[in-house]
């Protein structure tokens, strides 16, 4: 026989419901902090650790002129810090790394707004960017000759307003004696879209505690720069380093020229060599303390030479405040702002094609202040 529920009965199942949606929410919210982890690359004494919340390098350890191991990149001692960074620390940034002016751009006759993040502009594919999203871990190889991870994320149509699907990947890799690969590729599926992604990692070669960087040496293989208006957005003009403050074309201390910039370095150098997707040389640093050098290899048009001008009281790795220039960024790249700059080298992937970006870190421990010869 059939009885009508009571309230009763009627309000008893309604509490059911809610409670199972309640504990369904908290079973995906731990699934989805399950789903980041921390993995490691080992080569002896040559290490690095990466998590796959915005494909982040989190650490890279390597012996001094004595023996002495340290980390010598910037970052932070658990992920949830990552989550709430402002600075990019060993990310992935895109799907555009750097600025677009007026978070805007016009292709195919179709206008497309970004979501702006820095002072009308967009940086580094807004917010949230490649960097503050969970990458899927596609492959791990750690127990073999060249140990490596990678990386992928599906960016949908309209994420951060910019259009069609995007499908990324990126692999770490050891190669040999000291050697770091970074390979990035990204597929159109469905909409033509600018794409430039850029490894976002602060180097300080004296160990990531050593205090900032001013004193070490570098040389930068170009001999122009894409200038920039007070908001950091190419005018899109490009200029000769002779006789300015970037000319770091012969080795020199950082601090030797910085004294002529009002803040310290954040600009786009046009490497020079063979034009095309061919590797060349983009910079080499050295620090005289550690003995430590390093020389970046990459096969974009350009690299972005950042000092950390605006790191100000950042909580770090085992309690370590960073303050301006504690670490250089070297983001292999286009040139910033190409979508709205028709001399610039186009960033735009077609449906079917494939953006590649590759970076080769070589590192070297001696006891030698010449750089001249590199």
């Amino acid at each position: 026989m059939y009885k009508s529920p009571t309230i009763f009965h009627c309000f008893i199942t309604i509490i059911i419901i809610i409670s199972f949606v309640l504990l369904s929410g908290s079973v995906s919210a731990t699934k989805y902090e399950e789903d980041i982890g921390i993995y490691e690359l080992n080569n002896g004494h040559f290490s690095v650790k990466l998590t796959n919340w915005g494909a982040t390098i989190v650490s890279v350890f390597l012996p001094d002129k004595n023996g002495k191991v340290e980390d010598v990149i910037l970052g932070y001692d658990n992920i949830d810090t990552y989550k709430n960074d402002s600075t990019y620390f060993g990310a992935i940034v895109g799907r555009v790394a750097n600025r677009i002016g007026g978070a805007k751009f016009t292709l195919n006759g179709t206008s497309y707004k970004l979501h702006a993040n820095e002072k009308g502009n967009i940086l580094h594919g807004g917010t949230p960017g490649f960097s503050d999203v969970v990458w899927k871990v596609k492959k791990y190889e750690k127990d073999c000759e060249s140990p490596c991870i990678t990386f992928t994320y599906h960016s949908f149509d309209g994420e951060q307003g910019f259009p069609g699907d995007l499908k990324v990947m990126v692999t770490y890799s050891l190669l040999g004696k000291y050697k770091l690969r970074v390979k990035m590729e990204a597929k159109s599926l469905n909409k033509a879209t600018p794409v430039n992604l850029a490894q976002h990692m602060y180097w300080n070669l004296g160990g990531h505690n050593s205090g900032d960087v001013l004193s070490q040496k570098i040389k930068i293989f170009g001999s122009h720069i894409t200038p920039t208006d007070d908001e950091l957005i190419p005018t899109g003009k490009i200029v000769s380093v002779k006789g300015t403050p970037y000319d770091f074309l012969k080795p020199y201390t950082i601090k030797s020229k910085i004294g002529g910039l009002p803040d310290g370095y954040d600009i786009n150098y046009v490497l020079d060599g063979e034009k095309g997707k061919k590797m060349k040389v983009a910079a080499v640093v050295w620090d005289d303390k550690s003995g430590r050098s390093m020389k970046l290899t990459t096969d974009t048009p350009g690299v972005q030479f950042y000092t950390g001008n605006y790191v100000k009281d950042v909580k770090g790795k085992g309690g370590c405040v960073y303050e301006a220039h504690a670490g250089l960024c070297l983001e292999t790249q286009g040139f910033p702002d190409a979508v709205n700059h028709r001399k610039f080298p186009s960033q735009i992937v077609n449906p079917g094609e494939i953006y590649k970006h590759n970076m080769l870190f070589s590192f070297s421990i001696e006891d030698k202040k010449d750089l001249g010869s590199i």
